[in-house]
């Protein structure tokens, strides 16, 4: 594996868009990042929106070198077949500009020894990205994935799903659950439905309030289906995974993540009617989820 260090990641790669003011503003927008610097007509891009410039997108790059897929392959081969980023860091060169059309290069600068890790045994794997802009150096790009071979270990009363966050603002929600009720909170100032719970209403700011009931019926509005990396508190023998998870409307008009069970996970569907349950998932916790119909 020593043998790929020094050879190209990626070769004269250009990004698919050039440094724009929208993106700069949807960026500091998600950030909340409200630098001076970042606006009006001598605006510059943030310096951590380095590497967005030359992402790839849902389509890929198609200038990612063979060496790059050979040493990931030669890992699978090995049985190192999860990853996980570790780090990344950036030197600024100088600042980006809206217009600057962006290119790079990336080099496979190391890979390490074998390391024994808690998640299991693997390799660091090291990229070197050097972006310029308009051809000028514009900033460097060190990424950081560990491959390795997950560690083997018996399913034990440790494998729980994780314990949700009990505080003053949901305890109210949760107590229902224990009742098998789908609590909503509602507005006693303008009788708006809210969920999930908060300390004060959306539409009039009032913080006082009551709940309604769900009746359990709802619809999927939209999901996803989870399929890596597996964890045992997520399966079942009814639902072993890979599995769906939704965002609910429940007929009272708010929305809710769930689980939906009952049908294979590629078969959930939006628009597919659903019915509220009760799972216990351990002898500690009870969540509630929805069962579709394939009908």
């Amino acid at each position: 594996m020593k043998e790929y260090e020094g050879r190209a990641a990626a070769t004269a790669g250009v990004g698919k868009d050039v440094v724009s003011r929208a993106m700069i503003r949807h960026w500091c927008e998600a950030m909340g990042d409200r630098l001076p610097a970042y606006e009006g007509p001598d605006a510059i891009a943030p310096p951590t929106m380095l590497q967005a410039w030359t992402m790839g997108g849902l389509s890929g790059h198609a200038d990612r070198s063979g060496a790059y897929d050979e040493l990931l392959a030669l890992l699978d081969g090995a049985g190192c077949t999860s990853v996980v980023a570790t780090d990344c860091e950036q030197e600024y060169l100088r600042p980006l500009r809206p217009g600057d059309r962006i290119t790079f290069d990336a080099v496979i600068e190391s890979v390490s020894g074998r390391k024994t890790t808690k998640l299991g045994t693997g390799y660091f794997v090291t990229t070197r990205m050097d972006v310029r802009a308009d051809g000028e150096p514009a900033g460097t790009h060190r990424f950081r994935i560990l491959k390795y071979r997950p560690a083997q270990g018996k399913r034990s009363a440790r494998s729980l799903r994780p314990r949700p966050v009990i505080n003053r603002d949901n305890a109210g929600f949760w107590e229902g659950v224990a009742g098998h009720k789908l609590l909503i909170q509602r507005c006693t100032e303008c009788a708006t439905l809210r969920f999930p719970w908060l300390p004060g209403c959306n539409e009039c700011g009032c913080q006082e309030w009551d709940t309604v009931e769900a009746s359990g019926e709802g619809t999927v509005f939209s999901y996803v289906v989870m399929h890596h990396p597996p964890f045992p508190a997520f399966s079942s023998s009814e639902e072993p995974g890979p599995y769906a998870v939704a965002l609910v409307e429940l007929a009272e008009g708010v929305r809710i993540v769930s689980n939906v069970i009952g049908v294979p996970s590629d078969k959930v569907r939006p628009g597919m009617p659903v019915r509220l349950e009760f799972l216990r998932t351990d002898p500690e916790l009870e969540l509630p989820v929805f069962r579709g119909s394939e009908g």
